[in-house]
């Protein structure tokens, strides 16, 4: 089984799926931006795009990438990654979903002004490109296609990802940390990603 968590930049899409990742005890976080920075990196000039979402090759990697991760391991893989377009949303994930794939889709969703909030937390102000993408974000994902829709304005992140858990039929293991040691896990999670998740 895939888990995709999608939503807007600061919706929670990384700290839900480490939250995730350390209560299912057998799974793995596949980080779909990193075949994006791989390109971004290894192609002319000429040929960069802005989004590297539409670059071809990065969907077309990522779908075999993640088809054979999937085909070969025995777990659950998370995926916490924006994707807005149906047609890429097509091309991804009900491509995968027609090659047998049981992939769970959801969409964590808040106000401009919860997001906008969150990204200034983590250090990005309002006009870093995460908040430059929200209205974008925020239209693209309200299409019908992107449901099931999570409504995080004012859930934690351990309800997000026990929501999710529930609606996909998974057993968490009990959340032992205290709220010091959460904290200090939440602080980890967002500097390890912090260049990655803008």
């Amino acid at each position: 089984m895939i888990i995709w968590i999608n939503g807007a930049f600061g919706a929670g899409k990384t700290q839900t799926a480490f939250e995730l990742n350390r209560r299912i005890k057998k799974s793995f976080i596949y980080d779909p931006e990193n075949l994006g920075f791989f390109l971004s990196k290894n192609i002319p000039q000429n040929m960069k795009k802005d989004d590297f979402q539409d670059y071809d090759m990065w969907r077309e990697l990522n779908f075999s990438l993640i088809k054979h991760i999937e085909d070969s391991y025995e777990g659950i893989l998370i995926i916490p990654m924006t994707i807005v377009k149906p047609e890429y949303f097509r091309e991804i994930i009900e491509t995968l979903r027609s090659n047998g794939v049981e992939v769970k889709h959801y969409a964590l969703m808040a106000s401009k002004e919860t997001l906008l909030k969150r990204l200034k937390s983590r250090g990005d102000g309002s006009n870093s490109w995460g908040a430059k993408q929200i209205d974008r974000c925020l239209e693209g994902l309200s299409n019908e296609i992107f449901e099931t829709h999570i409504n995080t304005e004012n859930m934690s992140i351990e309800e997000v990802a026990e929501k999710i858990a529930l609606m996909s039929d998974l057993s968490l293991m009990p959340n032992n940390m205290s709220r010091l040691e959460k904290s200090v896990y939440r602080i980890k999670v967002k500097l390890r990603h912090i260049n990655l998740f803008s």
